[in-house]
């Protein structure tokens, strides 16, 4: 009996790995057929952006890590590509679905445990809310999950570069106006 188990799972791991060999390659092909993608993260901003060929192709409203978990910076790269992710924290295990902390796609970056992900909670986004990930609404990770493959590079700044204030134009500050009466000088440096 024994070795017939051990037998199965052998077969098993086989029919596995050949499938896998199978998915690899058709997603090198895939992959193949288009320029590559490059990701520019703002930090500050909580805005990303989806470069080819350094023409901007979207860009969509982010969360990053929260001041106790902040976000990685630097250049990094996307090593898998998950669709209806399962979530595992601290022996925690989500299945796919709504109450999924990770949403419905998972593109983890070779930073371990750091991802671009969906949320189960679209309020986050705009703000630092997250464990150091990079989270997007489900509707837009789910758009963004089609744009990019493994192996797109992914940077992440946590400073205004001139390539991100030209991604991302700072907001215009709001003019606060004051009464002036005529009665009250008003100094030239004010």
């Amino acid at each position: 009996m024994r070795n017939r188990v051990e037998d199965q799972m052998k077969k098993l791991a086989t029919v596995t790995s050949v499938m896998l060999l199978a998915v690899a390659e058709a997603m090198a092909q895939d992959k193949a057929s288009r320029p590559s993608r490059r990701v520019v993260v703002s930090i500050p901003d909580r805005k990303l952006a989806v470069l080819e060929n350094d023409r901007v192709l979207r860009t969509f409203d982010i969360a990053v890590g929260a001041p106790q978990s902040p976000s990685p910076t630097g250049f990094f790269k996307i090593v898998n590509h998950i669709a209806n992710p399962t979530w595992y924290y601290k022996g925690k295990v989500v299945g796919p679905g709504p109450a999924n902390p990770v949403g419905t796609r998972w593109m983890g970056l070779s930073a371990a445990g750091y991802g671009l992900h969906g949320t189960n909670v679209p309020s986050s986004i705009g703000k630092n809310a997250s464990h150091g990930c990079i989270r997007l609404r489900n509707s837009d990770v789910e758009q963004l999950f089609e744009m990019l493959a493994v192996g797109d590079e992914v940077e992440l700044h946590g400073e205004r570069t001139n390539e991100i204030a030209m991604l991302f134009p700072a907001a215009p500050r709001t003019l606060v106006a004051r009464t002036v009466s005529a009665a009250t000088p008003v100094a030239e440096n004010q």
